[in-house]
């Protein structure tokens, strides 16, 4: 299973999935169809990971906490995949009781009605970079120049980090996920980016409990559950965490919108026509093109799959994009549909599940929501350069570094 191939080669071809391979990472659909039906269970001898991909596997991987270990984080490159995960994880490093207890006293803090507050604030953001965008004239750039820098803002608003510090911040988030091809690893550049993070959020912190601020930082450091609150480092841990995964999963959302609807130029039409698609918009742009691909576990009991069975022990990855396009749940589950069933829709599982679901779902789909909104709002189309577009290569996350757009303006 271990013999390379190159993506969407034929079934006769040896099967090989390879998270780290840029060149699969570019149209990685066609592999992962094969890993549902020819490996469900898929062992990659070389490097010793194994990948669940069927979508009933995955939803149930997620709602058992006795079979897989959460304490070695999610990601399976080489310095991050440690028992001191959740250092820098935050709670996707920790399993019950200890992420239960953390998970609640976030939630303490960052609540849905703090969520809602926000979205006069949000839509100031957006409109601001939106509009931003639009000077430059009708060719701009998607990413760079607005998904890039807009939900960056609005975690860096929530959280109180200054203005003039919010460019530097988004910089470094950014390395810290970029992967190079070959790499198995954070390469140095997200090392050192990693350590300036942690050294400013534990700067912010050290301000907020000198003079406390509305902010999300000091209501975290407030929340209190019969007495027990954050200590310090499970305080920076969260900060790091908002800022990584509330950044990046986002901008890869938003950009993934515009590109994917845009292949089809009669659905485009009907969105833009009707503001009350960019709901289902969104959620089948979660379907089809998962900000987050792909989530790594540890086993911690054999886990058995037809005739094949993963050790307990093991490094194994839930293939989230290869479950959202599983023909067995929805109906012709390799087009991006804007009219797909919203029964069928709703089965999607971008967000995860169970105690595991992403707590930020609320807030990236009402950032979503705006941000789109605001662009049917002020122009009649939106038309990206595929041919001049840069993906953004990650072990975990899909999106695009650069999509170069042309905008009809109303």
């Amino acid at each position: 299973m271990s013999t390379e191939t190159t993506p969407g080669a034929p079934a006769t071809c040896p099967l090989n999935f390879d998270h780290y391979d840029h060149a699969l990472q570019d149209d990685p659909y066609p592999t992962y169809a094969r890993l549902r039906n020819e490996a469900p269970l898929y062992h990659n001898e070389e490097h010793d990971f194994w990948v669940i991909s069927r979508h009933s596997d995955v939803r149930e991987a997620f709602r058992v906490d006795d079979v897989y270990s959460n304490k070695m984080g999610v990601t399976l490159d080489k310095s991050a995949w440690n028992p001191n995960a959740h250092i820098v994880m935050s709670f996707l490093g920790m399993d019950p009781p200890q992420q239960t207890r953390l998970r609640k006293l976030v939630s303490r803090g960052f609540t849905p009605k703090r969520v809602a507050e926000m979205e006069p604030r949000i839509a100031k953001i957006s409109q601001e970079y939106l509009d931003r965008a639009l000077a430059l004239g009708p060719e701009f750039d998607w990413i760079k120049d607005f998904a890039g820098k807009f939900p960056m803002d609005v975690i860096s608003e929530m959280l109180g980090v200054p203005a003039e510090d919010r460019d530097e911040v988004r910089r470094l988030a950014d390395l810290l996920v970029l992967r190079e091809d070959g790499l198995r690893d954070v390469p140095q550049a997200g090392m050192d980016a990693s350590m300036e993070l942690f050294g400013y959020f534990s700067k912010l912190l050290a301000t907020r409990k000198a003079t406390p601020q509305d902010d999300l930082v000091t209501a975290l450091m407030l929340a209190e559950d019969e007495g027990d609150r954050m200590s310090d480092g499970e305080l920076t841990a969260f900060l790091f965490l908002m800022v990584v995964a509330g950044n990046e999963t986002t901008t890869k959302l938003l950009g993934n919108a515009v590109a994917s609807i845009s292949r089809h130029p009669e659905q485009r039409a009907a969105v833009f026509a009707d503001p009350e698609l960019v709901g289902p918009w969104i959620e089948e742009t979660l379907r089809f093109e998962a900000s987050s691909q792909l989530l790594a576990r540890q086993t911690i009991a054999d886990v058995t799959i037809g005739d094949v069975t993963c050790p307990a022990g093991s490094q194994i990855l839930f293939n989230i994009g290869a479950a959202n396009h599983d023909t067995d749940v929805f109906t012709d589950a390799e087009e991006f549909n804007l009219h797909r069933d919203k029964g069928e829709l709703a089965k999607h599982i971008a967000f995860g599940g169970g105690r595991h679901f992403c707590l930020g779902a609320n807030l990236a789909r009402l950032e979503a929501t705006i941000a789109l909104r605001q662009l049917i709002e002020q122009c009649s189309s939106i038309e990206p350069k595929y041919d001049e577009a840069q993906r953004f290569y990650s072990a975990n996350v899909r999106g695009y570094a650069s999509l170069p757009v042309t905008v009809t303006p109303r």
